[in-house]
């Protein structure tokens, strides 16, 4: 019987739920509504509680206030898409109770614990929808209220929590159409049973749970360092800084000796670290005279490990380094954007994008990378294109890891980050071109082409789709499914053109040569004379074709 958490078993908690998510991720991502391969709601979460691991594993102790931190910490850094992002809130929220806790805590600790973590991340969503992860956390949480008052036993509570959290996630098609069309169920509700189910092993006593840790300390170690030298820099008093060590004393030399030399460091400069005995002895000391501070030291014994640094050298690289910095930073405003493919990429800079992010449908971004893409760009306003529905709330969390002040154009395709980006006037403030942007992405129609990953029968369609059949799409619906890539292309344009549509616009990908896009072209500008048809090179994994029709 467990009737108390400490930090130790916490920690264990985390790397068995961070294990069985990794062993389960693909079966989560196989739960997604949409048979397109960019189901990738277990990767998110996988992604996003591994950078979790790392951060508890930087953590030197087990104290449960410093923990929960480190879990906060790394669920902001690391979370992906929407799924990462919404468990990323039900761990700050779970983590904000858990962190008044020292030593250990109880059930009913933590089952306050679950219903902060539910109501932190109903708030981080602007528009909820039951049926979701949010409604299995908020479940959770009220068997965890009630079970924490008839037990005290963690073992009893977490399968009286764990139960109550498959019941209502068998629920979710009942209360999502689109669940019950697909036959599944939520994808983030499962994915979060996952890492709980993980946590009840470990209180179960289950110990063939491992996880590696990704080596981040140095990067993350030199990153604060740069930036606070940025941000503080003065005049240096002390010139150089020196360390030795004192090694093979002189028969003579004493206990008293090794005081009176820390004495000669304090007048010589400041600080000044002076430890050991009479076998081995550390210097460090900052002063203008480091001749006369290794004089001293020759007197008790022999030096080795002598290092001497010019800091006078340091800070004026530092200076220039903040100088430029700051110069770049006085573009009004600057632009990232996501894409994946080569010929994205090429498209995004000849329309002035600053930094490119590497993602999108089957990699979407974490909230950090984000921020170090923002961080970069010469500007302290910052338009983010995600061009990804499931990037929106990363990029929004961004805003937290960062000073700068991010404007996330909630665009959830490539062809609306390009026309949005298009709509930029240099001469505008800020303020104005944010709402210029908003309002053009709405102005195109974007739709994909790509292949089917499973069966499933799709409301509007004459036929069911089959595994490897050729699907046209929006991100709502799946508008077509045929044999051959460019009938699927052509039929999914004739749906989605009107009246109104003057440009066709398709992004060729990996699968579609040159010649064969060039040929399909010629075809569409016969199909549809009215339209101006161009077909552009993107580059992108996954997608045969992306689509863009204004």
């Amino acid at each position: 019987m467990l009737k108390q958490i400490n930090g130790t078993m916490l920690r264990k908690m985390i790397i068995a739920g961070a294990s069985l998510l990794e062993q389960n991720k693909k079966n989560v991502d196989a739960l997604n509504v949409f048979p397109v391969p960019d189901g990738d709601t277990g990767t998110n979460m996988t992604l996003t509680f591994k950078s979790v691991l790392n951060e508890v594993g930087k953590c030197q102790n087990n104290n449960i206030s410093d923990l929960s931190e480190c879990i906060t910490k790394g669920a902001l850094k690391g979370a992906r898409g929407n799924s990462g992002v919404i468990l990323s809130q039900i761990l700050k929220g779970i983590s904000s109770v858990l962190g008044q806790s020292n030593e250990s805590f109880n059930t009913k600790t933590f089952a306050k614990a679950l219903q902060e973590g539910a109501q932190v991340a109903y708030k981080a969503v602007t528009k909820p929808k039951e049926g979701t992860v949010l409604t299995v956390i908020r479940i959770m949480a009220e068997a965890a209220n009630s079970a924490s008052k008839k037990t005290s036993d963690f073992e009893e509570f977490f399968k009286i929590v764990l139960d109550k959290g498959e019941e209502i996630l068998g629920q979710t098609p009942e209360m999502l159409p689109v669940l019950k069309k697909a036959g599944v169920v939520d994808a983030g509700g499962r994915g979060l049973l996952v890492i709980f189910t993980g946590f009840f092993k470990a209180i179960l006593g289950e110990e063939n749970f491992t996880y590696v840790i990704e080596d981040t300390a140095a990067k993350t170690s030199d990153q604060t360092v740069s930036e606070a030298d940025l941000n503080v820099l003065g005049d240096i008093e002390f010139a150089y800084c020196t360390e030795f060590m004192i090694i093979e004393m002189k028969k003579k030399t004493t206990l008293s000796d090794i005081d009176k030399l820390r004495e000669r460091l304090v007048e010589l400069g400041d600080s000044v670290i002076c430890v050991g005995d009479l076998s081995l002895v550390k210097v460090h000391v900052h002063s203008n005279e480091p001749n006369k501070a290794l004089g001293y030291a020759l007197e008790l014994g022999e030096l080795t490990n002598l290092k001497i640094e010019n800091m006078l050298e340091q800070n004026r690289a530092l200076k220039r380094a903040r100088a430029e910095k700051e110069a770049q930073n006085s573009k009004p405003f600057g632009i990232v954007s996501v894409c994946a493919g080569d010929g994205l990429e090429a498209i995004f800079k000849d329309i002035n994008v600053d930094e490119l992010i590497t993602g999108g449908q089957t990699m979407n971004p974490s909230a950090e990378d984000i921020c170090m893409a923002v961080e970069k760009v010469p500007s302290q306003n910052v338009f983010v294109f995600p061009n990804n529905k499931n990037i929106i709330l990363a990029a929004e969390q961004a805003q937290s890891l960062t000073k700068k002040k991010i404007y996330v154009i909630p665009s959830t395709s490539i062809p609306e980050g390009i026309t949005g980006i298009l709509a930029l006037n240099p001469e505008g403030t800020v303020e104005e071109n944010f709402d210029a942007m908003k309002e053009a992405i709405k102005t195109v129609k974007s739709a994909l082409v790509t292949y089917a990953v499973r069966d499933t029968s799709v409301d509007g369609l004459d036929k069911d789709v089959k595994k490897g059949d050729i699907i046209g799409l929006t991100e709502k619906n799946i508008l077509v499914a045929e044999n051959s890539v460019n009938e699927a292309a052509s039929k999914l344009i004739e749906k989605l053109v009107d009246d109104t549509s003057v440009n066709i616009t398709l992004f060729f990908g990996e699968g579609v040569t040159e010649a064969e896009s060039e040929e399909f072209r010629q075809k569409l500008e016969q199909k549809f004379p009215k339209q101006e048809v161009s077909m552009l090179y993107g580059g992108q994994p996954v997608y045969y074709y992306l689509v863009s029709i204004e």
